[in-house]
């Protein structure tokens, strides 16, 4: 990477899978090169950036989430250096880690954002990701198999500049830590949850349940997201961990946004792995199966397909109460087939756009005594078996049927939210684009650190 002696250059640092099942985590990774970086006298053009990509791509990383740090720089070739050694360093290659780091100077090209956007709910390869990177002359390295390069790609073009975003304050743990159970106070997390409404996602008040942590060996501690730092900032401090921590650090990310959800799917169309949404009819009746779960077929004009909602997102209740002839929307991603199965569309979230009309047939009252009447056969009437009054020329009632759901936005139980899930309280709060007016204080803390600013 050349450069003019004395210039600064912006300079875009991408990477991505450089964890594993058994630990690890490339948030925490960049965490430890922007402090890195911090110290050398880089200046972040933004705040690192948390992208977080299509999420039904079966061979992901555990929340399928790469980084991109934004920075100018005199010396573009010293932190290219620095930040390839640390990401080769510093990945569970040995376990199973396939990570890839990237570096671009200028700006972001066309092809790159569109390669970018296209990971957001596609599946692409690495051969593709390796094309891009050449012809936009991307300087990218790349170990184990190089899967991480796509992951990288799309970070790097995904600016978050035009479009919604989101905070999350991520918090880490000491090395001697790791591996063993947080330590979280519930109340004060159902505190925080309460006190800042411009945080989502901390607290399930309908199951109980703590969501800002998470349960495996990796380093993270908490996450708190949020629609701006100053909010995850306060609600982390009130939070105030036992734990002495490593540090924590604020991204930029497109959490809660349903970026995922964006493009609209065509159901003879349909790829294995890809995510959007669906414009369509409910086809037959939904049927409740074994586990809580629940199928029923929807048609949009140019096919049709199952669609499935699993009882642990809380959907199940509304998905069951759908009938034939309902107009609904749905955000999903696409299950593959299997020996037993066809494709399946799995269920995000159930938009009811209109509600057909269904009814509750039922035999012909008697005229004589008030008794319903029982049919004498096709064509034949009714006969009465009360006092045996016959109407021939009788016939079934159609009465309409009160519906038990309305038309409306149905969203899963918090807990069963996906990283890009939009939460029901951000909407309306979505943002139309982002400019960058310097870091916020405190973004940034390192070292034996705890909780205690703001107090």
């Amino acid at each position: 990477m050349s450069r003019q002696a004395g210039e600064s250059e912006l300079v875009h640092i991408a990477f991505d899978d450089t964890d594993s099942r058994l630990g690890r985590c490339t948030t925490h990774l960049a965490f430890k090169i922007t402090g890195r970086l911090r110290a050398m006298g880089v200046k972040l053009v933004d705040y690192p950036l948390l992208i977080r990509l299509n999420p039904n791509i079966p061979w992901k990383t555990r929340g399928n989430g790469a980084v991109c740090i934004r920075v100018r720089t005199k010396d573009p070739d010293k932190v290219v250096d620095f930040v390839r050694q640390s990401v080769e360093e510093g990945s569970a290659i040995g376990a199973g880690a396939n990570p890839a780091v990237a570096f671009l100077c200028g700006k972001i090209p066309p092809s790159l954002a569109k390669f970018s956007s296209i990971a957001m709910f596609d599946v692409l390869s690495r051969q593709k990701a390796e094309k891009v990177a050449k012809e936009n002359g991307i300087e990218y390295f790349t170990f184990g198999n190089g899967q991480g390069l796509v992951g990288s790609l799309g970070a790097m073009g995904c600016l978050l500049e035009s479009g919604d975003y989101t905070f999350e304050l991520i918090s880490y743990r000491r090395p001697e830590n790791c591996g063993t159970p947080r330590i979280v106070d519930r109340n004060r997390v159902i505190e925080c949850h309460g006190a800042f409404p411009d945080t989502f996602n901390s607290y399930d008040e309908k199951n109980k349940r703590v969501l800002i942590a998470p349960h495996g060996p990796d380093p993270v501690f908490c996450g708190i997201r949020g629609e701006d730092p100053d909010s995850i900032l306060s609600a982390f401090s009130m939070l105030q961990p036992e734990e002495r921590l490593d540090g924590y650090m604020v991204f930029r990310s497109n959490q809660g946004t349903n970026m995922h959800l964006q493009n609209l799917l065509k159901l003879n169309e349909s790829k294995v792995y890809t995510a959007g949404y669906v414009r369509c009819r409910v086809k037959e009746k939904p049927q409740a199966m074994q586990g809580g779960h629940v199928l029923f077929a929807v048609e949009d004009g140019s096919g049709s397909m199952l669609a499935a909602v699993y009882e642990p997102t809380g959907l199940a209740k509304i998905a069951a109460s759908l009938d034939t002839g309902d107009i609904i929307e749905i955000g999903c991603g696409i299950r593959k087939p299997t020996v037993k199965h066809p494709k399946v569309l799995n269920v995000e979230y159930i938009r009811i756009l209109e509600l057909a009309c269904i009814f509750d047939v039922l035999n012909p009252v008697c005229k004589i005594c008030g008794k319903r009447m029982k049919s004498e056969g096709k064509n034949k009437g009714f006969q009465c078996d009360r006092c045996k009054y016959r109407d021939i020329a009788a016939t079934k009632v159609y009465l309409p049927k009160r519906r038990s759901i309305e038309p409306g936005l149905y969203l899963p139980v918090p807990k069963a939210h996906r990283h890009l899930t939009k939460p029901l309280q951000r909407y309306g709060k979505e943002k139309s684009g982002f400019r960058f007016s310097g870091l916020c204080r405190d973004w940034f803390g390192s070292g034996n650190f705890q909780a205690s600013f703001g107090n």
